[in-house]
């Protein structure tokens, strides 16, 4: 409405009554002046008359000046109102499209989608809204840099726009979320998943041209309009359709990224479940539901208990007992797993104090902890806290932390190091490190993933991949734990590879701080002194007030 308000109001102003009055006037004065003037001058001139009346001769001069000021009136009226329409053009484009890809944005995305939907229904033809998120995007950024982030968005904005069909609508709706809305023959829904795969064919090298270090993948939703399935009204169609289309692509996330999803309504009920566990995590980290289990870790050369793997725990109300491959994504997800961890942290340093001092405590860290820079001075900070000795920690880490930013984890590492703690590299064999990362970052130990301990089960199969991984550890100098022993036959196969350290169920399922004390209780391993003492360096003083002022 008031687009159209403002296109009349240029209407009238470009017919403006009192210029084009006075110019009117002007012209009619002036010919009727001048037809008397001008024949009387002339005579004059050629010495055959008096000359022309004075009166009329001024009027005539008048009527001059005013056919003059009208003329210039009415053409910087004109020049101002084409000016005005141009910045009336501007501003609607600012309002409809996205400044960085030239694509429509949000707003103007549902005001097009809600007019194809209704071409559509009039034609019998169906519509398809694909919600497009690029996967990992923020990491992608904090990587590269936000000009890198802005090119790779505009390399996808290109791509995408040379795979639609011809009157197909896209918008990017804000931050790296785009959406394609196209209609479809209701019997040949199979053109849709044609599109996609073209999208995905077009887009498998993003990142390439903009020297990216991290290959770009994207997470798809396609939700559909056919056989009047949503509610006549167009509004509410595209409301509808686009909640549909964001609930598949949140979908195809939680399956792995990487792929697209159709909606289906099953996927209301699972998004409801998944909010209701949000929403129990974060109720269970401030009620401290989550707990520490213990895993044994064994000599396998002596059989002495040596330590423990810390495991998290849910003790939920509603679920019962819940294993950590449940809560651990969410948590991540969520951004509260440094809390989670914290708490589960500073339970295992009270539990771990019990016990004999030469027992050790293995904690794993998630990849997301490590992305933030005070991780370390954080850590450090819980063990002075909480009086625990470096030198009985060790933390996990997996080998997709090095996917992201080594130069970071290396700094965290020889910090923590420096301090007696011991890292060790979790699940080796089954990521992404390579010998160079090896070499490169100071490791104290491999754990050898489960996958391949279980390999060595039966008593044909082979041991070439544990032998190597074995021989690798060795040349590099590196103690290792074999993870998933769960019978005698793996536990021999293994003591003749070398000197490792071991755990799984053939030791017994993990405890918890109470079993475990029992346990220590029987064997006489627990704590027969007071409280240790904390060696730490002078400087903690420093990081203390760091992470309290800044890290925190």
């Amino acid at each position: 409405m008031a687009g159209s308000e403002k296109a009349k109001d240029l209407g009238k102003a470009d017919r403006d009554i009192v210029a084009l009055g006075i110019a009117t006037a002007s012209i009619i004065l002036f010919a009727a002046t001048g037809g008397q003037v001008v024949p009387d001058a002339v005579l004059s001139i050629m010495g055959k008359g008096v000359g022309p009346d004075k009166l009329l001769a001024n009027a005539m001069l008048l009527n001059i000046v005013l056919l003059v000021f009208g003329w210039r009136r009415y053409r910087e009226l004109t020049d101002e109102i084409a000016e005005r329409r141009k910045a009336e053009e501007r501003a609607r484009r600012l309002a409809e499209i996205d400044p960085l890809t030239g694509c429509l944005n949000r707003r103007s995305m549902a005001e097009r989608t809600a007019e194809l939907c209704d071409k559509a229904a009039a034609s019998n033809r169906a519509v398809a809204y694909a919600m497009i998120d690029l996967d990992d995007f923020k990491r992608i950024n904090d990587m590269n840099g936000h000009a890198a982030g802005d090119e790779m968005l505009l390399q996808i904005a290109r791509r995408l726009q040379q795979c639609l069909p011809e009157n197909a609508l896209l918008a990017r709706l804000g931050g790296d979320e785009f959406a394609i809305v196209t209609v479809f023959d209701p019997a040949h829904r199979e053109q849709i998943d044609d599109l996609i795969s073209r999208i995905y064919d077009a887009t498998c090298t993003l990142g390439a041209s903009s020297g990216s270090a991290i290959g770009a993948t994207l997470s798809i939703g396609v939700a559909a309009i056919e056989n009047g399935a949503l509610p006549q009204d167009s509004q509410i169609n595209v409301q509808t359709l686009m909640h549909h289309a964001d609930i598949a692509m949140y979908h195809s996330k939680k399956q792995g990224k990487d792929r697209y999803s159709w909606f289906e309504p099953s996927m209301v009920s699972e998004l409801r479940l998944r909010h209701e566990l949000e929403a129990s995590v974060r109720y269970g980290i401030a009620a401290g539901e989550f707990v520490p289990y213990y895993e044994q870790q064994i000599d396998l050369e002596t059989g002495e208990l040596v330590g423990f793997e810390m495991l998290a725990r849910w003790e939920s109300p509603k679920l019962g007992l819940t294993l950590p491959e449940v809560f651990i994504p969410i948590a991540e997800e969520m951004g509260v797993i440094g809390d989670l961890s914290e708490g589960l942290m500073i339970q295992a340093f009270s539990d771990a104090r019990q016990w004999d001092p030469a027992l050790t405590l293995s904690v794993n860290i998630s990849p997301v902890q490590l992305r933030d820079p005070w991780f370390a001075e954080k850590l450090l900070k819980l063990l002075v806290m909480h009086n625990f000795p470096p030198q009985r920690l060790e933390i996990e880490i997996t080998e997709s932390c090095m996917l992201e930013n080594v130069a970071m984890v290396r700094s965290m590492i020889e910090n923590l190091r420096t301090q007696g703690i011991k890292i060790s590299l979790d699940d080796f064999g089954a990521g992404y490190s390579t010998l160079e990362q090896l070499r490169a970052l100071p490791f104290d130990r491999l754990k050898i993933d489960r996958s391949f301990i279980a390999e060595v089960r039966s008593p044909h199969s082979s041991t070439k991949i544990v032998d190597a991984i074995v021989s690798l550890g060795n040349g590099l100098k590196l103690p290792m734990t074999a993870e998933g022993i769960e019978d005698e036959h793996i536990l021999e196969r293994l003591k003749s590879m070398g000197n490792l350290k071991g755990q799984g169920y053939y030791y017994g399922h993990p405890e918890t701080a109470a079993q475990v004390h029992e346990r220590l209780t029987r064997s006489g391993r627990l704590a027969t002194i007071g409280p240790v003492i904390v060696p730490v360096q002078d400087h903690i003083d420093e990081v203390q007030s760091l992470t309290a002022s800044g890290g925190a």
